[in-house]
């Protein structure tokens, strides 16, 4: 009897492939890179295709891979439809989709969840709220919120995830001379201020200097938010990394942060329950954010 594909193992593919990160999909799955790396790899031996090419310009899918992403789309998709919809038979209503999300997302993905909400097989209704990563995990396992943007920088291993958009990361520096790139490699001499580990970035920052084996000096202090980071800098305080979505001090210099040459990204997901009754519009959801990511 052949052997059957292991499920989890194409769900990690399925992550890889949208998040174009085997760091990115591990974190998404709670789970480490080389075990995912591991079971992506028995998953090829199986199937008997690579499907992605690792090189110094990140994750490529390959020819196999570009066909078999979207089969394996279907197939997931499919199976986590059954629980779901016979949920949704059982109680039968017009969509009221609740969306958390993080206050590093941008109001711009805020409108398109509202538009796509809209456009699902039977339109339905978006009630938004915006709270700290800890509240809105807390909100998506207690079943009061259907789903939730996030940086991707925390395990939530029973959920759907979806990479569905990505941004460059700058560094601010009120010595900065120039705003050229900025390696990563040489930040190590910097004093970097942050942010309560509320929204997700300085969890973000902590992780790409621990992955890189980087010290991460730190400013004693700490910001209440965004603006005030950006004034701190403005004083001498130390530097700041920031998605680019959220400068707002056209006074400052930001310098775009690269790590061997390649630009170091903020990856956001959506994350869902993949049992629940709304399921099949979440997943829709989730895919009309990442339209500008797809295959």
């Amino acid at each position: 009897m052949a052997e059957r594909l292991n499920l989890e193992a194409l769900r990690y593919a399925r992550s890889v492939a949208h998040a174009r990160s085997f760091s990115a999909a591990a974190r998404a799955h709670g789970i480490t890179q080389p075990a995912l790396s591991n079971a992506v790899a028995r998953l090829e031996e199986r199937l008997g295709v690579r499907l992605f090419e690792r090189s110094t310009r990140g994750v490529t899918l390959t020819a196999e891979a570009v066909r078999l992403i979207p089969l394996v789309d279907t197939a997931l998709s499919a199976l986590d439809a059954i629980t779901a919809e016979a949920r949704r038979m059982a109680d039968p209503q017009t969509p009221r989709i609740r969306l958390g999300v993080s206050p590093l997302i941008s109001p711009d993905l805020v409108a398109r969840a509202f538009g796509a909400v809209r456009r699902l097989p039977v339109p339905g209704d978006l009630v938004l709220r915006e709270a700290n990563m800890a509240d809105l995990h807390d909100a998506l396992t207690e079943g009061e919120l259907d789903i939730i943007l996030i940086p991707s920088v925390n395990p939530l291993p029973r959920f759907e995830h979806r990479v569905i958009h990505s941004e460059q990361v700058v560094v601010i520096d009120a010595h900065a001379q120039a705003s050229s790139a900025l390696e990563l490699s040489e930040t190590a001499d910097a004093q970097f201020i942050l942010v309560p580990d509320a929204c997700g970035l300085t969890r973000f920052t902590t992780q790409l200097f621990r992955e890189h084996d980087l010290p991460l000096r730190t400013y004693p202090g700490e910001a209440g938010g965004y603006q005030v980071l950006e004034q701190w800098v403005g004083l001498g305080l130390g530097a700041a990394i920031l998605p680019e979505s959220k400068l707002s001090d056209p006074g400052l210099t930001a310098r775009p942060l690269v790590d061997g040459g390649l630009p170091v990204e903020l990856f956001y997901e959506a994350v869902w329950d993949p049992t629940s009754r709304h399921a099949a519009d979440l997943s829709r959801l989730a895919a009309s954010l990442s339209d500008n990511r797809r295959l």
